[in-house]
């Protein structure tokens, strides 16, 4: 239950009726809510709205409220969004964190992976590689994204999983997904293909190792480091992206 400290009647009436509701479940209108708890339509509606930006709700005019399985992703990205704004030494730090994660949990996660996850990998290497051959040269973000995320998909860890996916928001966010060096890149995917052979041979040692490698290659060509200074573009960016998750 929700401790008793943390002043949100709605939030406690959720609780208390998600086991019978179940995600996808429908509540009852705020005017039903507010006569069953004795809370006001108004009060109840500003709690309605930090419900929804935890992704505990979903509100739409015509359905109602409903309620949606759990996800650590919407509260997690909305703090994360708020530190970067403030500090502009949070995304290294955070960087950090999912470096460490991505190590400690790397065993179990290509455990679980199937011959057709392994499959996408390789073929999300070879967009990329096909993206950074072309005469006009696309930054294969988007791949990148996907490669990383698809080999801990499997987890059955919101909190693992919520994380890591903060992680490439960020990264959206403070705008390194618009640029970079094309030897970097190169040498980026470069890894991926070896990661992705080794899981097809079966040999997940070695794909720890090259994953380590990989993450030890932000550090030595410093772009988490590349960031001195919040321009404001970027901070309007991350405004726009706080902004975003909260509307």
């Amino acid at each position: 239950m929700i401790p008793g400290d943390v002043e949100s009647e709605f939030l406690h009436y959720l609780l208390r009726n998600v086991h019978q509701a179940g995600p996808g479940g429908r509540l009852p209108s705020l005017n039903e809510i507010s006569a069953e708890t004795g809370v006001g339509v108004g009060k109840l509606r500003e709690e309605l709205q930090v419900a929804r930006m935890l992704g505990l709700v979903e509100i739409s005019p015509r359905r109602g409220i409903h309620l949606l399985p759990y996800n650590f992703l919407p509260a997690v990205r909305l703090s994360l969004m708020i530190a970067l704004s403030l500090d502009r030494d949070a995304f290294h730090q955070f960087s950090v964190l999912r470096t460490h994660l991505e190590t400690a949990f790397w065993d179990e996660a290509v455990s679980l992976l199937t011959e057709a996850d392994v499959n996408d990998l390789i073929a999300l290497v070879e967009r990329a590689q096909l993206k950074l051959s072309q005469d006009r040269i696309q930054i294969p973000h988007q791949e990148h994204r996907a490669f990383h995320l698809a080999i801990y998909s499997r987890l059955r860890n919101p909190f693992v999983l919520g994380l890591l996916e903060a992680y490439w928001d960020a990264y959206e966010a403070v705008e390194f997904s618009t640029y970079a060096d094309y030897g970097y890149l190169k040498e980026v995917w470069s890894y991926h293909a070896r990661i992705a052979d080794a899981l097809v041979r079966g040999d997940h040692a070695l794909g720890k190792q090259l994953l380590t490698a990989h993450m030890a290659l932000i550090d030595r060509v410093g772009i988490t480091h590349e960031f001195p200074a919040i321009r404001g573009s970027t901070k309007n960016e991350l405004r726009l992206a706080i902004s975003e998750v909260a509307s």
